[in-house]
C-alpha cells in the first residue's frame, strides 16, 4: 500500500512498504529542473546535483562514497526538465545510515571554490560527449525547435557560457529560491518499520524551514511546428520527427501509450517492422511519448544512412497516414494493452523503479497513483479513445523534425513528408 505522510514543515513523504524484500530505496525529489532556468544559468540544477557529492561540513568527498560503500549500497542522482533527484538503495538495516548521508548532503555541501572550478570541467566534457552522440543529440535539437525560447527547450546539461558564469553566491540564490519543503518530496520504497521511517525522517528533516513557501509552477508552453537540420560529420543521419502529446495527469496519455506500442515501441511495431525488417533502411527506429506540465510530445527517432533520409521520412509519414485514416484492430487493441501492463508492472520489480514512480508522481502531480489505478486505466481505454487521440496528434502538417548528420542545414525537412 502507497501511503502519504506530511511534516509540519510541508515536506511530503510517500513511502510503499515491501516486506518481502531486504532493501529500500530512498528518494529526494526536488520539484526543480531545466525548466525552472533562464538564459543566464542554464545548466544550474544539473551542476548542482554534481556538486551535492564534492564535500559536505562533516564529510569530503572520498567520506561520502566511503560512507555509502561501506554498507554496500548505492547512491546516486539525476536531474530533469522539471525535477532533480538524490538517492539511495541499502540494506532495510541502514535506513538511518542513507538517511544521514542524504540530509548531510542535501544541507550542508560546501561548495568549495576549486571543486566549482573541477566541476564544471567535468560537465563540459559531458557536453563534449553528448555533442558526440548525435542520437542522442537529435532529441535535444528536437526540443529546441518545438518550444524555441521556452526554458523547455533548454539542454539539462546547460551551455559552456552558463556553466562559466555559475559562482557560489548563484548556486546559493537558486537553493534559496526552488530547494524549499513545498518543493520536495521524499519518497521510499523497500522493507522498513512505519513508524520508525518517520521518525528517521523527522529527525533529520523536521526542522527544516524555507522562506519561500510556493511550488514550481511554469507557463502556458505553445507547440511550435518547424524543421532545423544540424550538419555534423557522421555516418548516419538522425531524425527525429515530433508531434504535440498531452500533459502530465490527462488520462489522454493512456490511449497514446497504446499507440504507441502499435506505431513504434518494440520489435512488433508497425514502423519497425516495415522500414528496418522488411525494407531494411535503418538500424534503429522507435517512437515515444514524453508529459510535462501543460504539455505533451509524441516522437519517432530514426538513424540511416544519409541517402536514405527522403525515403524513411516517407515511410514514417505513411505509416502514419494509415493509421490514422484505417485506425487499429481489436486484437491489435488488445494486444497493445497488454504489452503495455506487463511493460509496466515488470519495470516496478525492483525497490528503486518503485521509489522512482512513488516519487515523480508526487512531485509533479501531487498526487501519487496505485498501479491498480494505473492497470485500469491501460484496460479502460476503448477504439473511439484511440480514434480520437489519432486525429488530435497526429497532424503532418503540424509535426516538427530535427535531423543531426551529413545532411545540409537548407535541406527541406517539412517538404519530405509530403514527398
Amino acid at each position: 500500500m502507497i501511503n502519504k505522510h506530511v511534516l509540519d514543515n510541508g515536506l511530503r513523504i510517500v513511502y510503499e512498504k515491501i516486506p518481502y524484500l531486504r532493501s529500500v530505496s530512498i528518494g529526494i525529489w526536488v520539484g526543480t529542473g531545466s525548466r525552472n532556468e533562464n538564459t543566464t544559468n542554464n545548466g544550474i540544477s544539473h551542476f548542482i546535483e554534481h556538486m551535492l557529492f564534492k564535500g559536505t561540513r562533516n564529510r569530503t568527498a572520498k567520506d561520502i562514497a566511503v560512507c555509502i560503500d561501506s554498507i554496500g549500497g548505492q547512491l546516486n542522482a539525476f536531474t530533469g526538465k522539471e525535477y532533480t533527484c538524490y538517492y539511495a538503495k541499502v540494506l532495510d538495516t541502514h535506513i538511518e545510515t542513507a538517511m544521514d548521508l542524504l540530509q548531510d548532503m542535501f544541507f550542508n555541501s560546501v561548495f568549495n571554490e576549486r571543486d566549482i572550478s573541477v566541476e564544471k570541467q567535468v560537465i563540459i566534457e559531458e557536453i563534449n560527449m553528448h555533442e558526440d552522440t548525435p542520437e542522442e543529440l537529435v532529441h535535444e535539437v528536437l526540443a529546441r525547435v518545438i518550444w524555441d525560447g521556452d526554458p523547455l527547450g533548454y539542454t539539462i546539461l546547460g551551455t559552456r557560457e552558463c556553466l562559466e558564469r555559475i559562482d557560489k553566491e548563484m548556486i546559493k540564490g537558486y537553493i534559496h529560491d526552488n530547494y524549499t519543503c513545498s518543493n520536495t518530496v521524499i519518497s521510499v520504497a523497500g522493507n522498513f518499520d512505519e513508524n520508525e521511517l518517520i521518525n528517521v525522517i523527522g529527525k533529520h528533516f523536521g526542522s527544516w524551514k524555507s522562506e519561500q513557501s510556493q511550488q514550481s509552477n511554469y507557463n502556458k508552453v505553445d507547440f511550435r511546428a518547424a524543421c532545423h537540420a544540424r550538419k555534423k560529420e557522421t555516418e548516419q543521419v538522425h531524425m527525429c520527427m515530433g508531434f504535440e502529446g498531452f500533459e502530465h495527469g490527462s488520462d489522454d496519455i493512456y490511449p497514446l501509450l497504446v499507440i504507441n506500442n502499435i506505431l513504434g515501441g518494440g520489435i512488433s511495431s508497425r514502423l519497425f517492422q516495415n522500414i528496418r525488417e522488411e525494407k531494411g533502411l535503418v538500424y534503429s527506429i522507435y517512437s515515444y511519448p514524453s508529459s510535462y506540465k501543460n504539455t505533451g510530445l509524441f516522437a519517432i527517432y530514426a538513424g540511416m544512412n544519409p541517402g536514405q533520409l527522403k525515403e524513411v521520412v516517407r515511410l514514417i509519414a505513411e505509416e502514419i497516414e494509415n493509421l490514422v485514416s484505417k485506425g487499429i484492430d481489436e486484437h491489435e487493441l488488445g494486444k497493445s494493452k497488454e504489452q503495455l501492463k506487463g511493460n509496466y508492472m515488470l519495470g516496478l520489480e525492483s525497490t528503486n523503479s518503485r521509489m522512482n514512480s512513488i516519487g515523480k508522481s508526487e512531485v509533479l502531480l501531487g498526487y501519487v497513483q496505485t498501479p491498480e489505478e494505473i492497470l485500469e486505466k491501460i484496460e479502460k481505454v476503448k477504439m473511439d479513445d484511440i480514434n480520437r487521440v489519432l486525429k488530435l496528434v497526429f497532424d503532418l502538417n503540424k509535426a516538427s523534425i530535427a535531423a543531426v548528420g551529413t545532411v545540409d542545414k537548407d535541406t527541406d525537412l517539412k517538404a519530405l513528408v509530403k514527398c
